[in-house]
Parts: C-alpha cells; structure tokens; sequence
C-alpha cells in the first residue's frame, strides 16, 4: 500500500516538476543573456522576477488540490485546512523574519530560523496531510535542480561565478571557501526556507480554490 501511495504521489507531481524545471532553465538563459527586470534579476536573492519558479506554487497548489479532492483524499474540513494553511504562512513569515535579523551576523540562530521555516511548511499538513505531502514532494523536485545549477554557478569563470542570482552571495559569505559558500548559500536555504515556501504557499491557494470549487460536498477520505 505504501509504494501506491508512493507511485501515486510520483504521477501527481511529475508534470509540474516538469514545468518547473522548464523554468529554472529558461531563467537561467535569461540570466547569461541579460534579459531586463522584471523578467530576471540577477542580484543576490533573485527576488521579484516575473520568471522563476518561487511564484509556481500559486498554480500548482490548486492543481494538486482539486487533483486530490476529486480523488476523494480531501481534507476532513476545508476550513480547518484553511486556517492551518495561512497558519504555516504566518509562522514562515515571522520566522524569516528572525532569518534576515540574524543574517548580518550569522550564528547558530540563523540556522535555527532556516529549520523553523522549514518546519513552518509541516503545519498545513495538519489540516490537509495529502496537500502538504504532495506541495513536500514537489517543493523537493523543484530545489534539487537549482541546487545543480547554483553549484555549476558558482564554480563557473574560475570560480568568479556566471554573473547570475545563482551564484551571487550576501558580502558576509563572498570570501568563504567554495564549499562552505555552496552549503550556507545554496544547500540550505534550498532545503529548508525554500521548501517551507512552496508548501505554505501552495497550501494557501489550494485550500481555498478547493474549498471554492467543492463547497458543500464532502471530498475526504480515511487517507486524506
């Protein structure tokens, strides 16, 4: 039961892990041709361009949703898995935001705030288990391919970097050793605040989208 539940979660993300893919690749070419903001933007963060993939989760939360729900996995109450959606939102907000406190100073705390954002993207599988676990497996297969370009990256040009927001580093961490550059710059944050995102904001409109869509009927199942 366990490995169809497994190859089950495998088609449900295989094709937004796809798309997104596609569009780590297109922003990397958009990024060593210098297209213009906002489609890209190469500085540190990459933050606020219309192409990458921190915004897909908007799209792809709903998709796994209804997916779900049609399937009859669920949730037990659309409204609980509402407010433990925007719950996980909140508590990944106010835990970057003891990220960038310790930012300019890192230390053990700035770890702690990574894992806590991270953590925050456990709470919506509180009111939808098959959500998280799917918005999980996702944010996973969407990261991994960024943390093979920021590598590939950052050694290019003798180690002087592509020119891109795969590569560019907070000046606090510019002079480290490539590796432990990769593993403060790249590895974590992929895999903690990153993964918290995509499922805190995949939970956010897919819970309402599904509540929307199925309101009145009943979509759970006992292995929602």
């Amino acid at each position: 039961m366990a490995d169809a539940n497994r190859v089950h979660m495998a088609r449900l993300i295989a094709i937004p892990a796809l798309i997104t893919l596609a569009v780590t690749i297109l922003r990397v070419v958009g990024e060593l041709h210098h297209w213009p903001r906002p489609w890209v933007n190469s500085a540190a963060g990459g933050g606020g361009a219309l192409i990458g993939i921190a915004w897909l989760p908007i799209v792809f939360g709903p998709y796994f949703a209804l997916r779900l729900a049609a399937a009859g996995r669920g949730p037990e109450s659309a409204r609980q898995a509402i407010i433990f959606a925007f719950l996980g939102f909140l508590a990944w907000i106010l835990t970057g935001k003891l990220f960038q406190h310790t930012l300019h100073h890192p230390s053990v705390m700035t770890l702690v705030a990574l894992f806590l954002m991270l953590l925050a993207g456990f709470i919506p599988l509180i009111g939808w288990r098959s959500l998280g676990q799917a918005l999980l497996n996702y944010g996973l297969a969407a990261r991994i391919p960024v943390l093979v370009v920021m590598r590939f990256a950052m050694m290019g040009n003798g180690g002087a970097g592509w020119g891109t927001h795969y590569d560019a580093v907070a000046p606090q961490l510019a002079a480290l050793p490539l590796p432990t550059r990769y593993l403060y710059a790249a590895v974590l944050p992929q895999l903690t605040a990153w993964i918290g995102w995509t499922v805190v904001l995949g939970a956010i409109f897919g819970t309402v989208v599904a509540a929307i869509v199925y309101r009145g009927k009943r979509t759970a199942s006992a292995g929602s």
